[in-house]
């Protein structure tokens, strides 16, 4: 099939190889304009799937807008039958989502209508979800809203970061995209309309969801340091007064009375802190100001603290 394929993020790679591995004709991708990285700001990266591309030998596209006419005027050239939308980090104008004949599909990284919006992995994570998954839909005009085409679910690992769940579902994203494919070339795709009373939100991350609250049970931030790795991490000043981050946590089945917040014991195994719920979160990993990540026992090998 022809195919114009939109993404921008490393999520959306899996989906634009497999498309490639399955023979179709992807005619043109678009992409996020590059952004400036470097000390000065001096050099621009290109993006993950800007470069997937170029390795097949697609043409790429990165228009500052859709909404100009330009990108219309492009896609037009391309006489797309489809286009395939991961990650893309844009919402589609009418024009452009009313003009591939077999319309415009989205993967995204949730059991919609769970979900909806710019960070459905790390939302998962951070609700304490069991379960997550990969959806295709119909795109329309309301945000992650169309109808399901197909669904695929995933256990969510007790101790799986945000960032090992995002490359697991970008792959199975990609297996499911091009089954959905298949089935719209033949005509038999599913249209199964969203409950949308059964709708939340997934809404984009930042750092003001870093400090934790020592009030919260250990397993809710233990979710927390989690959900929010690699970006923008989980954040504590009750170890030693500085603000540090923490990459990886356990809960201990052990239970205190101590005031939430407190350092409990510190040894090589790690950093005990009492939470809200009686129970104990051991820190494993952290990074104080201006130092690498490292084990907690590293940390206290140059870094003592007294209980």
């Amino acid at each position: 099939m022809r195919i114009v394929f939109m993404g921008t993020p490393a999520f959306a790679v899996a989906s634009l190889n497999e498309l490639v591995a399955a023979s179709h004709a992807v005619v043109g991708v678009f992409s996020q304009p590059d952004k400036p990285v470097g000390r000065h700001h001096n050099k621009l990266q290109p993006t993950p799937v800007k470069e997937c591309a170029w390795s097949h030998d697609i043409p790429v596209f990165q228009p500052e807008k859709l909404r100009d006419g330009a990108a219309l005027s492009i896609l037009k050239e391309l006489e797309p039958e489809l286009i395939v939308v991961a990650a893309y980090g844009r919402i589609l104008p009418d024009d452009i989502l009313s003009l591939p004949p077999k319309g415009c599909i989205n993967v995204h990284s949730s059991l919609l209508p769970k979900y909806r919006g710019s960070a459905p992995i790390n939302w998962a994570i951070l609700n304490g979800e069991r379960r997550t998954g990969v959806t295709i839909m119909h795109m329309a005009a309301e945000l992650d809203a169309g109808d399901i085409i197909l669904q695929r679910a995933t256990s969510i690992g007790t101790t799986e970061d945000a960032a090992s769940l995002y490359n697991r579902l970008a792959q199975m994203g990609g297996e499911l995209l091009v089954e959905a494919v298949a089935q719209i070339e033949a005509g038999t795709a599913s249209r199964i309309p969203q409950d949308h009373e059964q709708a939340t939100q997934a809404p984009m991350l930042s750092k003001t969801l870093s400090p934790v609250d020592w009030n919260r049970s250990a397993r809710e931030i233990c979710n927390q340091i989690r959900g929010l790795y690699p970006w923008p991490g989980a954040s504590t000043t009750a170890i030693t007064g500085e603000p540090m981050k923490l990459w990886e946590a356990q809960v201990v089945e052990q239970y205190t009375d101590t005031l939430p917040g407190t350092v409990i014991a510190a040894a090589w195994g790690g950093i005990d802190v009492a939470c809200g719920d009686g129970q104990v979160l051991r820190i494993l990993e952290l990074q104080a100001p201006g130092k690498k990540r490292m084990s907690a026992a590293a940390y206290l090998a140059g870094n003592p603290i007294q209980v």
